[in-house]
């Protein structure tokens, strides 16, 4: 499952808030949904197979925590897109520049 699919569902993008603060156990992320453990269980899977999460066993305890290497693709990606914008911006911003220094600087009424 690829990134924006796994961060369409609200459950996983709670989780995925919670585990902004830190690691949290399995057991605590489960306690603070009102679903079954199996069904979050369900969601950090998909989360952890989009490499947005990691687990860490520690005894009986499966520790969560954010995965830094999806989320720097992920903001590459972000980074890539975000770019197009200051460039055709600055291309508006000469058309509109030009447009005014041929009409003499006046406004169309």
């Amino acid at each position: 499952m690829d990134t924006f699919s796994a961060l369409a569902d609200p459950t996983r993008r709670r989780i995925v808030e919670m585990l902004g603060a830190g690691e949290i156990a399995a057991g605590h992320i489960t306690a603070c949904f009102d679903m079954s453990a199996p069904a979050i269980s369900q969601h950090l899977k998909v989360l952890r197979e989009a490499g947005l999460v990691a687990v860490r066993p520690e005894g009986q305890r499966r520790l969560y925590r954010l995965e830094r290497s999806g989320w720097d693709e992920l903001q590459a990606w972000v980074d890539r897109v975000t770019e197009f914008w200051p460039q055709r911006l600055d291309a508006l911003e000469d058309a509109l520049r030009k447009a005014a220094d041929e009409n003499g600087g006046k406004d169309h009424e």
